[in-house]
């Protein structure tokens, strides 16, 4: 049974960090593209960063030299370190393993709620 578990969200005030894990099991992140997704109220659910199995990365363009996506094989672990957060930023994260970029398809997690606010 595949299982992603996010963990690492809550309230940080603009301009602050958050990092964000992805614990997998039940399939080999090594071999999965990974993905980070957001869903904020009354939005579409939305892609904001994907890491291949070989190690290339895609971002959002709003999310770009802020956020990076990384991947501990041994932990079978997925990180989303965001920097700089903005109000917009708000929103639940979601955790994904096999989608390609944009695609609703693969493996879910529960989210994690991101909250930037004053």
């Amino acid at each position: 049974q595949v299982q992603l578990v996010e963990s690492g969200g809550g309230l940080v005030q603009p301009g602050g960090s958050l990092r964000l894990s992805c614990a997998v099991s039940g399939l080999f992140t090594a071999i999965y593209t990974m993905a980070w997704y957001r869903q904020a109220p009354g939005k579409e659910r939305e892609a904001v960063a994907l890491v291949f199995s070989g190690g290339t990365t895609i971002y959002a363009d709003s999310v770009k030299g802020r956020f990076t996506i990384s991947r501990d094989n041994a932990k079978n672990t997925v990180y989303l370190q965001m920097n700089s957060l903005k109000a917009e930023d708000t929103a639940v994260y979601y955790c994904n393993a096999g989608a390609t970029w944009g695609q609703l398809t693969g493996y879910w997690g529960q989210g994690t709620q991101v909250t930037v606010s004053s």
